[in-house]
């Protein structure tokens, strides 16, 4: 084949080569608009899972990089007038400039043809190609001629970055973070080769725009930096090597996606590889690995389906779908720290302390999780965890082992839970006349015997037609205020859990099946009628509601005022109340849901007037020694709908009416929602409203181990954890997580406590013989 490279970058270098080593009958070019052996740049960073890709590839380039490369364990934190370090990393760098270098030499030694000093305008200009490897860099003019076909989704940050390198060498990855008065800045730093260092220093358009940066040239951007970052540079001068870039050289980071990664243009085949297709912020290091994988992906397809003109196109397939889905999972990390740069100034720097500010830098990407952590520095994060615990107000003995966050107490006004893991408030349809039956009581006892600080039965309506469906409880009058006390009364002769309930009203939810019925599908017979914020059904074919008037609002907001007597009455020690998931509460807050042109809908503040108006009724009346919580749908995952930003405008609304902490879930607003999962999908915004509100937060959602609730905790993201779908899989969830971690210093039932060494035993075993294949 003959094969054409245009960008003389890793991905182009790489991937010829490759093919060239494979197949010398190849005819390969690789075609660059520098200089020979002149590159911009300072270092960049590998992990040893890229090192060993390499030296399965090509064993001889892989042997002169590894020479060439720094390696380093530890990274370092300067922050608010502390220098913390941790260990067990394994980052390894190497100069920009050297890596090409090595890799133009090799296609040289195998017979790879290196253009130099050509600017290609179109792959048009090689006719005679059977491949075209657009590898042109984020702005690609190849991409650029068939945007149609490659669809591309650029996204440019807001953040602005200035790439510069120092002469002196750091021992450690180091983040140095500095306030001005007109906000943060941080450089990401790093040594390459053994006197030289990349200096990366970001900061957000508002600080940049403050301090009058884009109106210096380079030297005075430079001069700017070196006088932030003094104490860490002690002298050392900040240098450039890209005097190609106009002006300040502060740059925004382009975040690229593109639809489809090849095209056939009538004579030859064009692919995207490296930063053309896609981007990952250097916040994790990882856009020339993506490069170099690109690279290593499409040589093996062409092993896989033959080196021959014909098959390129089923090549190409199998390129990119094998390549989206690990380019995929890296973005997704990328996205996750670099929108943590973007936001650390007034999220976390100004709230946070310093060590529990390292934890959430080292766990910015979800990557590195609580035990990832233990693994790679045991004594690093014990020493954090015994920090953790003593804010919590347990004092841990020399040699004793320290109780991980998710264990560690937590009190809200007068109450005190024995520890951060509550059981979720999940529908079980399966109630009479709103009452607790055998059910209930079998279900949530045996789930106050696990382990969990906090249990909360379902949803409770105030109402008979705030109910979601006849199976639903209930607490509109004294039969069900009785059963309540039966349930309280027996939760706390179990152990220690605190008993928790969530009033709500279905709305224009109500009046529908059990779920195993037909989740949200309408009643058949025995209808109620329906009420919301407007005249809207959830279904196309579900019952319409009446849009609430005065009198409305006056009946709903004194059932809930008699709900919480009676809950208070039955002993109850937290109260939320529930204005998510498009019920009743939340069909106000909504702009897809509230369409009402009067006092009530509009402006964010019109939209939360009525639940307002029923939480402080509640707050009134609800002991002031009890905590009340808020549930909110942080996004409503639609076009037009409330996101995480108004989320926060709601939750401090609540915040400042006396909430005392919001839970924050997501969606169910809208049927035709487009929700994006995935592990912890809505913890950012526990994240958000906890760090930029400064209100307490629970996390929910696809939490579903002791790892995930420790990471969250730890970093400061959410104050509690609900676990809801676990739970119902393993009513002892918290108990049997404790044991999986090594944690046996935690109470049984003690009807139980012949299975708990045992457990522990079983697991620890497993465990051993794990590690020994």
């Amino acid at each position: 084949m003959r094969i054409v490279c245009i960008g003389g970058g890793p991905a182009g270098l790489y991937l010829g080569l490759l093919m060239k080593r494979r197949h010398p009958e190849h005819i390969i070019t690789v075609v660059e608009r520098n200089k020979p052996y002149d590159t911009f740049g300072w270092g960049v960073v590998f992990s040893d899972a890229m090192m060993q890709a390499m030296r399965i590839a090509d064993p001889e380039s892989a042997t002169e990089i590894e020479d060439a490369f720094n390696h380093w364990d530890d990274i370092e934190l300067v922050f608010k007038g502390t220098r913390q370090r941790t260990s067990g990393h394994g980052f390894i760098g190497i100069g920009r400039k050297h890596l090409l270098n090595i890799l133009q030499r090799r296609c040289e030694a195998l017979g790879v043809e290196l253009v130099f000093e050509r600017d290609v305008e179109s792959d048009l200009e090689f006719p005679d190609a059977d491949l075209i490897v657009a590898c042109d860099g984020v702005n690609s003019r190849i991409r650029a001629r068939y945007a149609e076909e490659f669809q591309p989704d650029m996204v440019i940050r807001p953040n602005r970055y200035i790439w510069l390198g120092t002469k002196k060498p750091f021992d450690a990855f180091t983040f140095d973070f500095q306030k001005t008065e007109h906000g943060w800045f941080q450089a990401h730093i790093y040594k390459f080769d053994a006197e030289t260092s990349t200096f990366i220093v970001e900061t957000t358009e508002d600080a940049y725009n403050a301090h009058g940066l884009g109106d210096l040239d380079q030297q005075g951007s430079i001069e700017f930096c070196e006088k932030i970052f003094a104490e860490t540079l002690d002298g050392a001068e900040l240098l450039t090597n890209a005097r190609h870039l106009r002006g300040s050289a502060w740059l925004n980071f382009s975040r690229l996606i593109c639809g489809k990664w090849s095209v056939f243009n009538g004579r030859s085949h064009v692919v995207l590889m490296g930063d053309a297709a896609h981007t990952a912020h250097f916040a994790i290091g990882s856009g020339t690995k993506l490069a170099l994988d690109d690279a290593i992906e499409l040589a093996n397809q062409f092993d896989r389906h033959g080196h021959g003109r014909d098959g390129i196109g089923a090549v190409l397939e199998a390129y990119e779908e094998v390549r989206r889905v690990d380019v995929a999972r890296i973005q997704n990390a990328a996205r996750n720290a670099m929108e943590w740069f973007e936001v650390v100034g007034h999220r976390y720097a100004d709230t946070l302390e310093p060590p529990q500010f390292f934890y959430s830098m080292l766990t910015r990407s979800q990557r590195i999780s609580h035990e990832n952590l233990r693994l790679r520095d045991r004594t690093w994060l014990e020493g954090f965890e015994r920090w953790f615990a003593a804010r919590a107000g347990i004092a841990v003995k020399d040699g004793e082992r320290v109780p991980p966050p998710m264990l560690t107490p937590h009190r809200v006004r007068g109450l005190s839970l024995a520890n951060r893991i509550m059981v979720s408030p999940m529908a079980m349809y399966s109630a009479q006349d709103g009452l607790i039956n055998d059910f209930h009581i079998a279900h949530l006892g045996a789930r106050a015997m696990g382990g969990a600080g906090l249990i909360f039965a379902e949803m409770t309506c105030v109402s008979p037609d705030a109910r979601i469906t006849p199976g639903c409880l209930g607490l509109w009058n004294d039969a069900q205020a009785a059963q309540w006390r039966r349930l309280v009364d027996l939760i706390h002769s179990l152990g220690h859990a605190k008993v928790g309930i969530q009033l709500g009203h279905a709305g224009r939810k109500g009046s529908t099946k059990l779920a195993w019925e037909g989740i949200d599908q309408p009643l058949e017979t025995g209808n109620w009628p329906l009420i919301s914020a407007s005249a809207l059904a959830y279904l196309p074919h579900g019952q319409l509601p009446r849009a609430m008037d005065s009198k409305d609002m006056d009946r709903v907001r004194d059932d809930f005022i008699a709900a919480t007597h009676r809950a208070a009455t039955a002993g109850v020690e937290w109260l939320e109340l529930h204005c998510a998931h498009g019920y009743l509460l939340s069909s106000f807050l909504s702009p897809l849901t509230n369409r009402r042109t009067d006092e009530y809908g509009g402006s964010h503040e019109n939209r939360a007037r009525f639940p307002l108006e029923v939480f402080r009724a509640m707050r009134a009346v609800w002991p002031s020694d009890r905590p009340m919580s808020v549930r909110l749908s942080c996004h409503d995952w639609t076009e037009g709908g409330n996101t995480p930003a108004d989320a926060a405008i709601f939750a401090a609304m609540f915040k400042e009416a006396g909430a005392d902490v919001i839970d924050c879930s997501s969606g169910q607003v809208w049927k035709e929602e487009r929700p994006i999962y995935g592990r912890l999908f809505q913890t950012p915004f526990a994240d958000l409203i906890r760090n930029e509100v400064g209100i307490e937060t629970i996390a929910v959602g696809a939490i579903s181990e002791a790892d995930h609730a420790n990471s969250i905790l730890a970093a400061g993201r959410a104050d509690l954890c609900a676990i809801a779908r676990p739970h119902l899989a393993d009513p002892a969830w918290t108990l049997h997580e404790a044991a999986r971690i090594g944690i046996t210093a935690v109470s049984w039932p003690k009807q139980y406590l012949a299975a708990k060494g045992q457990y522990e035993t079983n697991l620890a075993r497993a465990a051993a013989a794990a590690s020994a294949q």
